[in-house]
Parts: C-alpha cells; structure tokens; sequence
C-alpha cells in the first residue's frame, strides 16, 4: 500500500498528542497559551460535542495582531475557522493533502460521523510520507543485499 492511499486512521494511531480543543468563549490569549504549552498550532473550537470551528497561529496573526486588536478581549469565536474543514477517518494521507493545498490550510480535524476522533497538521501527514519511504527503503535494501 502506497503511504498516500493510507487511511488518515493510520496516521492518527501514530501521533502521541492528544486532542486539544476549547470553547468558542474562550480568550484568544489563553487559546496561544495553550498552544505554547502543547506545541500546537491550531485548537478545535467545541461547543459541547459539536466542532464550532478551529483557530490557528495564522488566524491570530491575522484577524488579531495584524488589526490592532486584543488578545485578552477577543473572544476564539471571533478569529476562528468556521466551518472548519474536515475529514473522514477513511480519508487517504494524499486526499489529505490534495484538501490542506486546495485550500491553503495546515490542520484538519477528523470526524468519525459527527465526533471529533483527532486532527492532523501538514507535518503529520509529510512526517507520515516519509517514515513510510524509510521503511519501503529498508526493505528494499534488505532484499537487495539478500537479508
């Protein structure tokens, strides 16, 4: 199997992070907080079980730095990704990433029906392509020396 027609379910089973999210209530500075604190560039937006949208570092340089406005006062709301794009548990890495270009976006969150079963970033998935092609490599030089 090509590491791009793997489904998205692979690539979630070998992240170690959890799924991060906040309330569409909460500032934008506590979402940056968290996302220093996990080493995370984007956040799911809930409200309740429902995703409500996503918030990024892009959208706060964007929609906040670059308009003057406070990060204290802004609510994630405000500044978020709504709706957000998404994707299937069953979606393939490439379907991923053919999604994440066409769009100019770096996270998607993954939906199993309606709930939230985790997001993968652009780094996810490339990480994913290429510890897929050091395996392909090892095998294939496994099989060239007779190992």
């Amino acid at each position: 199997m090509s590491e791009l027609t793997t489904t998205v379910s692979a690539v979630l089973k070998g992240k170690k992070r959890g799924i991060w999210s906040v309330t569409p209530e909460t500032s934008v500075y506590h979402c940056m907080e968290i996302m220093a604190e996990k080493e995370i560039g984007a956040l799911l937006v809930m409200r309740g079980e429902q995703l409500a949208g996503l918030i990024s570092e892009r959208d706060y340089a964007r929609k906040v730095i670059l308009q003057g406005r406070s990060s204290r006062d802004t609510e994630a709301s405000e500044i978020m990704g709504a709706p957000a794009l998404c994707v299937s548990h069953e979606h393939t890495v490439g379907d991923c990433m053919l999604v994440m270009t066409r769009n100019r976006v770096r996270h998607l969150p993954v939906l199993d029906g309606e709930r939230v079963v985790g997001i993968v970033s652009i780094g996810d998935l490339v990480n994913w392509i290429i510890s897929e092609q050091e395996e392909t490599i090892r095998h294939l030089e496994a099989y060239i020396c007779g190992r």
